[in-house]
């Protein structure tokens, strides 16, 4: 499963708690809302984890551009070089988006 499905898996169960808990609370019914609590927060974290996940392979990319471009420079290889900071770009955008 990618880490695009697990957070909107997790996007939706947050929003199940949600409900969940906002029902419980209409109703007095006490353990219904504290289950859609619990729900809410394994919903975050399991967010959480995905965006983590994409981060780490972000700076994995970007570690890879930078040396890349390294090694192109180092041989003189443009097309390598210009590959290399695609794929550091890449990388960076990809962490970004997962903050």
């Amino acid at each position: 499963m990618s880490n695009g499905d697990e957070r909107v898996k997790g996007k939706a169960e947050e929003i199940k708690g949600k409900v969940k808990a906002g029902i419980g609370t209409l109703t007095g019914n006490e353990e219904l809302e504290a289950e859609g609590q619990v729900d809410q927060v394994e919903g975050q974290g399991r967010q959480e984890g995905a965006k983590a996940a994409e981060r780490v392979k972000g700076a994995g990319e970007e570690i890879s551009g930078k040396l890349r471009g390294a090694v192109g420079k180092i041989t003189g290889n443009e097309q390598e070089q210009a590959d290399a900071k695609a794929e550091e770009l890449k990388g960076k955008a990809r962490k970004s988006a997962n903050h």
